[in-house]
């Protein structure tokens, strides 16, 4: 089915900045949108989002450059090429742009299309997306936001999210019931105390703290008002974000919150020290994206019994995640579409996650739209887990209905392992 026409446009993300629509129709008349996000604490090994940069236009960030890419360059290279040969049509595109970054027309650009033309396909073929991109029945673990901090929340926390994750749900809808209780035995909590100051850009709660232990504290507080015990029904996903709080020429880690520096090797201790004193399951950079002998640190102590994930260490990049596979860095790979800007390359990532052994963790990004692409990527691919933000905002809240919908239209031919998806790399997992 060919391509008859490629467009796009300015809409506005989750955060009320500008990013990119790309509408892809084919020659029988079916279309397809790609919606691209953006994130707020982006990896230095991202591809590139093309920002216009011009101040007397919303900020510097609108993205008419990358929306003339599209109408102009990718339009003419992909015009009248099959929609079903995505693997084809996203190598023309990154052969097109010709950087290793997608730094010349844009990964927002790139992306739009990439998405825009999958969607289109699976619509060709009277097929719902997950069935168009992959095989899969698997319905994906949610890690849910519950307080964001860090470059989300103005750094009122040091750490950037403090999730939950259901590890005592035995169905995808029991998550979203554990994790409904728990975001709103957090919200009593704030109340109680006068210590709420709104919602941060995932959805989460933006509290004061005067230290992260105090977070820990009152999350766990929070899962047990919901009624659950800590660590069985419900059990905490750290993102540290640390490339953050990196500071490259001193080589150490800084806490603003509580005017902190640190080592490599004190801040990989406080790190570990955490995952033993508090019921974590899971925990994403929790070292620097260029301070590898942390990354070795935190997996020798406690990569047994807790998910590693690598974010900024990986940025969905094939030859990163081989990379780590090689130093045996972590035991799981955030998934962002963005970050690499193809739907085949973000396949491709999974699928090389998978084969290793490892987890892949399918994430939104903070600046999110009200598409729900990613939902069908993780059940497509088994990925296994979603990583969306939290129990709030419609852009969250429509990728966690977008399951109960896939879960639906399979029919009862859907999967869910649960917190049994950790069995795959933890060995001791308790």
């Amino acid at each position: 089915m060919k391509i008859r026409s490629v467009d796009a446009f300015t809409i506005f993300d989750s955060r009320g900045s500008p990013t990119v629509e790309a509408v892809v129709e084919l020659e029988n008349g079916c279309t397809g949108h790609g919606l691209v996000p953006s994130g707020a604490s982006t990896g230095q090994f991202e591809a590139l989002e093309l920002r216009d940069g011009d101040p007397a236009r919303l900020r510097g960030r609108s993205v008419d450059q990358a929306i003339a890419h599209v109408r102009g360059e990718i339009a003419h290279r992909v015009t009248g090429m099959d929609a079903y040969d995505q693997p084809a049509l996203d190598a023309a595109l990154c052969e097109l742009d010709g950087t290793p970054n997608k730094s010349r027309l844009g990964a927002n650009a790139i992306l739009s299309v990439s998405m825009a033309i999958a969607q289109a396909a699976a619509q060709a073929r009277g097929l719902p997306l997950f069935r168009s991109l992959g095989d899969g029945n698997l319905l994906p673990l949610p890690e849910i936001q519950i307080i964001g901090g860090g470059a989300h929340a103005n750094w009122r926390t040091d750490v950037q999210d403090f999730l939950v994750i259901a590890t005592g749900a035995r169905t995808y809808a029991e998550t979203l019931e554990i994790t409904h209780n728990v975001y709103h035995a957090a919200a009593d909590i704030f109340k109680e105390r006068g210590r709420y100051y709104g919602i941060a850009d995932e959805g989460g709660f933006w509290p004061e703290f005067d230290t992260n232990e105090e977070v820990f504290e009152t999350f766990v507080e929070a899962i047990r008002r919901a009624g659950y015990t800590p660590g069985q029904e419900a059990s905490l996903s750290l993102d540290i974000a640390a490339s953050d709080l990196y500071e490259a020429e001193t080589q150490t880690y800084r806490f603003r919150l509580e005017d902190r520096t640190f080592s490599s090797e004190a801040f990989t201790d406080l790190m570990i020290a955490w995952c033993e004193k508090y019921p974590v399951i899971s925990i994403e950079d929790p070292a620097a994206d260029v301070d590898p002998e942390g990354w070795k640190r935190v997996m020798r102590a406690v990569g047994d019994r807790v998910q590693i994930i690598g974010d900024d260490l990986f940025t969905t990049n094939p030859a990163r995640i081989r990379e780590g596979i090689a130093q045996g860095l972590a035991n799981s790979v955030l998934i962002k579409l963005n970050q690499i800007g193809t739907v085949s390359e973000t396949l491709e990532a999974i699928r090389l996650t998978q084969q290793a052994g490892w987890l892949p963790v399918v994430s939104a990004r903070s600046g999110e739209t009200e598409d729900a692409f990613i939902c069908h990527l993780a059940v497509a691919s088994n990925a296994g887990q979603l990583k969306v933000g939290s129990f709030a905002r419609s852009e969250r809240m429509v990728k966690w209905n977008e399951c109960l919908r896939i879960e639906r239209a399979l029919a009862g031919q859907a999967r869910f392992l649960g917190a049994s998806i950790y069995d795959t790399v933890l060995g001791q997992r308790s």
